[in-house]
């Protein structure tokens, strides 16, 4: 054999390897680059009282306040093939450009099922975020092999991208049915069920905790779905249940702003106010543009009669947001327990144009 039939054959060697890798570590890995996870800040502003302020998590009718409720947490994707040995050639070597976008024409050339092919194609769809044309593939793929979980986690997650969430709870049932060991499609969906709750505004909160518990059976570290479940918690009132929640989570990562001030907003529901300046004052050590958490800090220093840290407070929450709505109103109550009542009918009056 001449030096070039050798080269040739090597080349046949590798390419079949990574064929073969490819289709292995499809079947055995999770969604990979936009997983649907945690939910940051409720949407929900507390009415405020005659003598009451209360503390928020999230700027109400904020355009980004959807979308800031949605983590991206890269897991992982096809460059893990990098990590598998196929006689002494690394597979990143082969192709150590495009072996992460598979050409998919080759992979027709050298066989692969069409339902991988039809897989892999609405997967590069969803990372261009062309949703539709990803389903599109994702159906292919279930039409030619009912049985492949990845292309219903796939095809639900992108449901969900277009927030067709009845569609998207099917899929995940679906794969769940198929696989019920994937603490992250329990995740998914009870995400999917919390949102479809919050538009229909039915009690169907009670089904996102059960799959957020479930996901945590599986997974008792599993970060995202305790954030998902701490809301959850928090949207039916079990302070309670948050805190325990947060704990955790604080345990694990704990350089959490949102949690911090998550946690203080329960505490300060349950009339706390000390712990609940403590976990606010953590948020804003963490995040010190954090306007959310300078505001509820101030709330509870209102609560506490320190009206001058409660001013002080306020002024910065505004000087980070000053079209923040809410804190216009709580600055305006400020003032008129500190007896400045002209002060406070301007913050009343610009709290009224903002949220109008």
């Amino acid at each position: 054999m001449n030096k070039r039939e050798f080269i040739l054959l090597l080349a046949g060697v590798s390419a079949v390897i990574l064929i073969i890798v490819l289709c292995g570590i499809i079947f055995t890995r999770g969604k990979k680059d936009t997983q649907v996870n945690q939910i940051e800040e409720p949407l929900i502003v507390d009415e405020i009282q005659e003598e009451e302020i209360s503390v928020i998590e999230e700027f109400e009718n904020s355009a980004q306040a959807h979308e800031s409720r949605i983590v991206s947490r890269p897991l992982s994707s096809l460059s893990n093939l990098s990590k598998f040995r196929g006689m002494g050639v690394l597979v990143s070597e082969i192709d150590p450009v495009n072996f992460e976008n598979p050409d998919l024409d080759i992979l027709k050339q050298m066989g692969a099922d069409p339902y991988l092919i039809s897989y892999l194609a609405g997967e590069q769809f969803y990372r261009n975020s062309d949703f539709d044309k990803a389903i599109f593939e994702f159906t292919a793929s279930i039409n030619r092999y009912s049985g492949f979980t990845q292309s219903y986690i796939s095809r639900g997650n992108a449901w969900l991208k277009k927030r067709e969430y009845n569609r998207a709870i099917d899929d995940y049932t679906q794969a769940i049915k198929l696989d019920g060991k994937k603490a992250e499609v329990y995740n998914y969906r009870g995400f999917a069920r919390a949102e479809l709750a919050a538009r229909n505004k039915f009690n169907g909160i009670n089904l996102a905790i059960e799959d957020y518990t479930h996901a945590i059976s599986i997974n008792k570290n599993y970060v995202d779905a305790l954030i998902n479940r701490s809301y959850a918690y928090y949207q039916t009132g079990d302070f309670t249940r948050v805190i325990e929640d947060c704990d955790r989570i604080i345990a694990l990562e704990p350089t959490n702003a949102v949690i911090w001030n998550r946690r203080g907003s329960a505490w300060y529901a349950r009339e706390d106010d000390d712990k609940a300046i403590t976990d606010f004052s953590q948020a804003i050590k963490i995040k010190s543009d954090y306007a959310v958490a300078w505001y509820n800090r101030a709330n509870a220093w209102y609560n506490k009669q320190e009206l001058d840290k409660a001013l002080a407070d306020v002024n910065r929450c505004l000087a980070i947001n000053p079209s923040f709505a809410d804190a216009y109103t709580s600055r305006g109550k400020i003032f008129q327990s500190m007896g400045n009542n002209e002060s406070a009918a301007t913050d009343f009056d610009s709290a009224q144009r903002l949220k109008k």
